[in-house]
């Protein structure tokens, strides 16, 4: 089943009183893209976790925020001495210099941006990832991978009910065809005669010439690759593995065709049928491009 390449999803694991969130957020994109953002603490982890989202997401723009909520051991506080000296001396000046009442308190200096930093431990705590992210990880991928999914089988159906309406189409320009052929040949027939009647041309020789000539506009080589791009669409849709790129060649692919049936039929019923044929092209291809 196909899949869309938008989608969310959150995970949540506890560890020591702490708790790991992780949010996914993927959304259309040629390529697959993937970015995390953490905190300083699990920095050495990035590449791992990218690696473990593109094995699960194989394409599309992929964010990912990690965030370590309470009291998870991933770090130690410290005190940015002379930084809180500064606020001191800065907010006493200005309670000085406006007559304010009162003593500049410690919450004041504390919550200002810097004074007070986690660090990360020493390395060696956490030389492998915690295991209660990957769980927290591994949740939001699947919640992910379940919209995706749930969107996909949507598209599936939208675009089961557009390639039959092309397979109706292609019909009809198929069966409009060889009388496109026939009409083209008779017209020519009578121009040419039209121009030689005082001249003296066998009857087989202007046959052949007029066969040659409405030869041109005969479109069954182009029909014959259009169903059989038809076929390929439906063993691509129903392959199980990520196929927007495929989808989108075949379709480029049968859009080629249809241009070409267009320019060698000259014929007005022809060309309203390739103008409806490209219209339904424009929105299967509007919607592959929101499938992985």
């Amino acid at each position: 089943m196909i899949k869309s390449m938008t989608g969310y999803g959150k995970g949540e694991s506890t560890h020591e009183g702490g708790r790991f969130v992780v949010e996914v957020r993927c959304v259309n994109h040629r390529y697959g893209e993937v970015t995390v953002k953490l905190p300083r603490a699990l920095m050495q982890f990035e590449n791992e976790i990218k690696k473990r989202v593109a094995e699960r997401l194989v394409r599309g723009k992929i964010d990912v925020f990690i965030q370590v909520e309470n009291a998870v051991s991933l770090g130690v506080p410290t005190a940015n001495l002379p930084l809180a000296r500064g606020y001191l001396k800065a907010f006493t000046s200005i309670k000085e210099a406006l007559g304010l009442e009162g003593e500049v308190k410690l919450s004041l200096i504390a919550c200002q941006r810097d004074v007070v930093t986690v660090a990360a431990e020493a390395e060696a705590t956490l030389e492998e990832i915690p295991p209660e992210l990957v769980v927290a990880l591994e949740d939001a991928l699947r919640r992910v991978d379940e919209m995706r999914l749930f969107e996909g089988e949507s598209l599936y159906a939208d675009f089961q009910k557009r390639r039959e309406v092309l397979a109706q189409l292609i019909a009809k320009v198929g069966a409009r065809s060889p009388l496109v052929v026939q009409e083209y040949a008779q017209r020519l027939k009578e121009r040419i005669g039209q121009l030689l009647t005082e001249g003296n041309v066998p009857e087989e020789r202007l046959a052949v010439e007029v066969a040659l000539l409405a030869d041109k506009c005969d479109v069954t080589e182009e029909l014959v690759r259009l169903e059989s791009h038809l076929r390929q669409f439906d063993e691509t849709l129903n392959s199980g593995e990520p196929v927007g790129r495929k989808l989108d060649f075949l379709l480029q692919e049968i859009n080629r065709e249809v241009n070409t049936t267009g320019s060698k039929a000259n014929d007005a019923q022809m060309a309203a049928l390739v103008v409806e044929l490209k219209a339904e092209l424009e929105k299967i291809r509007e919607q592959v491009q929101n499938i992985e």
